[in-house]
């Protein structure tokens, strides 16, 4: 014989101020928790879909990041010509000598300034990111002090905006194009001619080279002719590989700091239940007498009790989720603290951020009415009744 489900349900309906505060104060800390898990992923996406499959980063072996990478103007010849690169139209090789410089611009919404990356890229350098969109103005030309913006860039700095003019390098470089990059660190970015940006910075060598494999199975074999020839003492990595690598410092701090965040308001969360099920079991000792009498035993009452505190943390678990769900229209920004420059990305919320919170708020419950479910079953029938 088991305890209706309804009498529980019933319980918990008849104390609503505590049933409300107890589960707003978990839907709070599963908010927090999936808005740190979202932010993480939210990141990691960011970067990892900045590169594609079929391409391929070359930078100096060991240097990490492009801003920290030399690749002279002979290594980089040697490394576009290398057998497994795809040619496009024309009969030209699909690769991009890039060079990348951080400057500093000044926010529309303050005075404060932020690092942002200028890219310089080869003729191929669109064509190397299909996820790269023109949505306003045109594409930079070739030999002109001319630039284009990514999105957030052009949203968020002044001078960024089409039409608008930004002085770097002892130059002042006109902004005739605004890029959509879908969402990927790309859109964080300024893009110009590479040879007019090394003109401009005094800069004899490249940051990287960028190349499209023919055949991305052939990936191991370039990279073993890469890093084996003594002349380059280059490396080279899949380009989603490398970003991949870019958002592991700062995902790590999120990571880190959202648990340490969690951990310290689910105890407050799960204190919360505890009392709010402890003065429950002390408002219905007869009631629980009475069920004892009736023929209920011990683990019907332990699972009545455990069940209510499980109802209560799987409604904070979804008020929670919904809430945090809501933040997928928010966009922010830091520092990558790899690159040292800009980075904007938003919340992303998928199937197994909702299963670890949900998750979450019903190991919350469970451990916040365990002890008051325990006192519950042990209560013995006589004195039960004759506190009543």
């Amino acid at each position: 014989m088991t305890i209706p489900f309804s009498y529980i349900i019933r319980n918990l309906v008849t104390r609503k101020v505590t049933t409300l505060l107890t589960a707003g104060g978990m839907a709070l800390v599963v908010f927090v928790f999936a808005t740190v898990l979202m932010l993480e992923e939210g990141l990691r996406k960011t970067l990892v879909e900045t590169g594609s499959p079929d391409n391929v980063v070359v930078t100096r072996r060991s240097a990490g990041t492009e801003i920290q990478s030399v690749i002279s103007r002979d290594q980089a010849a040697i490394v576009e010509n290398q057998p497994e690169v795809a040619y496009g139209a024309s009969n030209m090789r699909l690769t991009s000598k890039e060079t990348i410089v951080l400057i500093s611009l000044t926010r529309r919404d303050s005075d404060k300034s932020s690092n942002v990356l200028i890219r310089g890229v080869g003729q191929t350098g669109i064509l190397l990111r299909p996820q790269v969109k023109i949505i306003n103005g045109r594409m930079f030309r070739p030999g002109l002090s001319e630039i284009i913006a990514g999105k957030s860039i052009a949203d968020r700095y002044k001078g960024a905006g089409i039409g608008e003019k930004l002085r770097f390098g002892k130059r002042e470089w006109t902004v005739v194009g605004i890029f959509d990059a879908g969402k990927t660190g790309f859109d964080s970015e300024i893009w110009g001619d590479v040879d007019q940006l090394m003109q401009a910075f005094r800069r004899s060598v490249y940051s990287s080279v960028i190349l499209k494999m023919s055949d991305p199975a052939a990936f191991q074999k370039l990279k073993v002719r890469i890093e084996g020839d003594p002349r380059l003492t280059l490396e080279a990595k899949k380009e989603s590989v490398f970003y991949a690598e870019q958002s592991q410092l700062l995902s790590n701090f999120i990571r880190y700091l959202g648990v340490a965040l969690s951990s310290f308001f689910s105890v407050g969360a799960i204190i919360g239940a505890m009392i709010t099920m402890y003065a429950s079991v002390a408002n219905r000792i007869m009631e629980i007498g009475t069920l004892r009498a009736l023929g209920f035993r011990r683990k019907n009452n332990l699972s009545a009790f455990l069940t209510e505190s499980l109802i209560l943390g799987a409604a904070g678990g979804i008020v929670g989720l919904v809430l945090a769900s809501f933040m997928q229209f928010f966009t922010i920004s830091t520092m990558n603290w790899q690159s040292f420059s800009e980075l904007a990305f938003g919340f992303t919320l998928n199937l197994s951020i909702i299963i670890k919170s949900f998750v979450f708020a019903l190991i919350m419950g469970l451990i916040g009415g365990f002890l008051p479910a325990v006192q519950a079953a042990h209560l013995s029938i006589v004195d039960s009744l004759r506190a009543a």
